[in-house]
């Protein structure tokens, strides 16, 4: 008799273990997360679907994440690790102290201070590291300054009219004291394609 008793109550565990167990993927695993996307769709549409940037009807990158702008004419963004792809974000995970990241370091700095026709110890520090996430989509205010003249003689532009444009698009400190000011390089760029 008792061992019939402990036979039904541990079916009766088993079936209210393996219910609640349903219950709280249904609703943890599938509703809450429907409930969450939808929310963000609903409150944030533009950040929830990655911040798209279009251009003639047509997606041409995303203002979270660089892309490489090889031209004389734009604006460049920061060296990647993971050469700009998303699905690759990583650093380079070398240490401060390693050989080969002081040689890739001065190797940049002299190709972005001839790039620039500057000194090289007037590179701007973001111009010749990566991101530790390897994804950076803004430079500082100096950074762009620093390429403004190149962009300008590429494009025919007087480098006034580049700086303006730089000071129109920089990003004050989120909430006016987190990090710096910023620009966003893909929205640069666009902004001088615009220009007639």
């Amino acid at each position: 008799m008792n061992t019939e008793n402990s036979t039904l109550d541990r079916g009766g565990h088993l079936r209210a273990a393996l219910g609640l167990s349903l219950v709280c993927l249904l609703i943890m695993g599938f509703a809450y997360s429907l409930a969450g996307t939808g929310l963000g769709r609903m409150l944030f549409p533009h950040q929830a679907t990655g911040s798209l940037i279009e251009r003639d009807g047509r997606v041409i990158g995303s203002a979270l994440v660089p892309q490489p702008f090889p031209a004389d004419r734009y604006f460049q963004a920061r060296p990647s690790g993971p050469n700009y792809d998303p699905m690759a974000a990583a650093g380079s995970n070398l240490a401060r102290s390693n050989p080969d990241l002081r040689k890739r370091i001065e190797e940049t700095r002299a190709a972005v201070a001839a790039r620039e026709r500057i000194a090289p110890a007037a590179v701007p520090i973001e111009l010749i590291t990566q991101p530790g996430g390897g994804l950076d989509p803004h430079i500082t205010p100096n950074g762009a300054h620093v390429q403004a003249a190149r962009v300008a003689r590429a494009r025919g532009l007087a480098a006034a009219q580049v700086d303006a444009l730089i000071a129109a698009h920089m990003e004050a400190p989120q909430f006016g004291v987190l990090g710096q000011a910023r620009v966003n390089v893909l929205e640069l760029n666009i902004a001088l394609d615009a220009l007639k």
